[in-house]
């Protein structure tokens, strides 16, 4: 778990995102639609029922995608670039692939 979040603590998406590598890969990204790197997140432990954990639920945040596929969609694209995105670059792309690819 990263360092400074606990799981069901909400942030915004973009700081969740730039400290990918510190959460486990099972956890999930929940997070308010419409989806920006602001929008409201947290990182919480997804139900194997498939619905959203309560804290997500009372957050009223929606699930947007788990921690090792953000990871996957990051490298492939990063693999396919020439020159390394900021942050702000990365961001957009993770909420492009959670609405057309997901």
């Amino acid at each position: 778990m990263a360092e400074g979040f606990s799981l069901g603590q909400v942030g915004r998406l973009i700081d969740i995102v730039a400290r990918l590598s510190e959460f486990d890969e099972y956890d999930t990204i929940y997070a308010s639609e419409p989806w920006t790197e602001d929008s409201d997140a947290m990182v919480a432990t997804g139900l194997d029922t498939g619905r959203s954990p309560p804290e997500a639920v009372e957050a009223g945040l929606e699930y947007f995608l788990e921690i090792h596929i953000c990871r996957e969609v990051i490298e492939g694209w990063l693999a396919s670039i020439k020159e390394k995105p900021s942050l702000a670059g990365v961001c957009p792309r993770l909420i492009e692939y959670a609405i057309n690819d997901a």
